[in-house]
């Protein structure tokens, strides 16, 4: 069994964090992001997972409970404000592909249950929803994985 990276992450600069208690990353991934949140002048807040989203499972049809990993506000073109929720997931849980076995399509299936429900949450709170995958937060020589 794979062993992840996880824990506490410490919060550099305080006055950008909004989220409640101490942030807690279940990922390297996340840890990264993070740490791009944390120290980009560019971010003006940022909360882990902030909100919980009620959707309907689809393979057993009832209601539970997703909870996006981040929701940012920063500074986009021309001084503009942007707030998104966002979620850090692998490409491979992210799209469906035919080679897949019947857990990874169960498991992508499950994916769009809930960003499907994260989208609608999200408009209606005026912000966007975004997937994040290890070719955003790794390209080009950025964070290393820890």
């Amino acid at each position: 069994m794979a062993k992840f990276a996880q824990g506490p992450y410490v919060v550099k600069n305080a006055q950008k964090y909004v989220g409640n208690g101490v942030p807690r990353y279940r990922s390297s991934w996340e840890w990264a992001f993070m740490q791009f949140c944390d120290n980009n002048e560019n971010i003006i807040q940022w909360a882990s997972e902030p909100v919980r989203i009620p959707y309907r499972h689809p393979l057993t049809g009832k209601m539970t409970t997703y909870v996006p990993d981040f929701i940012v506000t920063y500074r986009g073109p021309n001084n503009t404000t942007r707030a998104e929720l966002i979620e850090i997931k692998p490409k491979k849980q992210s799209i469906l592909e035919d080679k897949m076995n019947s857990k990874d399509r169960a498991i992508v299936a499950i994916n769009y249950c809930k960003w499907d429900s994260a989208q609608k949450w999200a408009k209606a709170n005026g912000l966007t929803f975004r997937i994040i995958t290890e070719d955003q937060i790794f390209h080009q020589g950025g964070p290393k994985k820890r």
